[in-house]
C-alpha cells in the first residue's frame, strides 16, 4: 500500500529526486479480482447473497450498500471507520479479521502488498466495473 499512496507524488532526498515506484499493475489487479468474483459482483447494485458488490467499493461508506444483509462485525466496522479508503481495504485484505473481528468473509487475505496494491487500484480506476 505504500507504493500506491506515493504513486502520484514525487519524493524528493536529500535534495535529490528519488525514482518513483513502478507504477501499480492494474493487469494483475484484474487477474487478482478472480479471487473475489464467487463472492462478490461487479455490477452496480449487484449483490449476491455472499457479498456486496464491488462496484464503487474504494471511498465508500462502510456496509452501506443497499439490500445487502452485513454481518455484525461489518457493521460495527462502519461505527468505527467511515469509508473504504485505499489504506483500510490494505489492511482488511491482508488480513480480514484483524480488521473486523468476526466477519464473515471466507477470506485469508492476500500477504503479498504488491497484490494488495494492484486489485485496490484496478477497483479505484474503475476497471473493475462493466458496462
Amino acid at each position: 500500500m505504500k507504493r500506491l499512496g506515493f504513486a502520484l507524488s514525487a519524493v524528493i532526498v536529500a535534495g535529490a529526486a528519488c525514482a518513483a515506484p513502478p507504477p501499480i499493475d492494474l493487469a494483475r489487479g484484474e487477474i487478482l479480482y478472480r479471487q473475489c468474483f464467487a463472492c462478490h459482483a461487479l455490477e452496480p447494485d449487484a449483490n449476491t447473497p455472499a457479498g456486496p458488490t464491488l462496484s464503487g467499493i474504494v471511498g465508500r461508506r462502510i456496509a452501506s450498500e443497499q439490500g445487502f444483509d452485513y454481518s455484525p462485525a461489518l457493521r460495527r466496522l462502519a461505527g468505527e471507520q467511515p469509508r473504504w479508503s485505499p489504506e483500510l481495504l490494505d489492511r482488511f485484505l491482508q488480513d480480514p479479521e484483524a480488521v473486523a473481528p468476526g466477519t464473515e468473509m471466507g477470506f485469508p487475505g492476500l500477504t503479498a502488498e504488491e497484490d494488495r496494491d494492484a486489485l485496490i487500484g484496478w477497483l479505484a480506476t474503475g476497471s473493475g466495473r462493466r458496462p
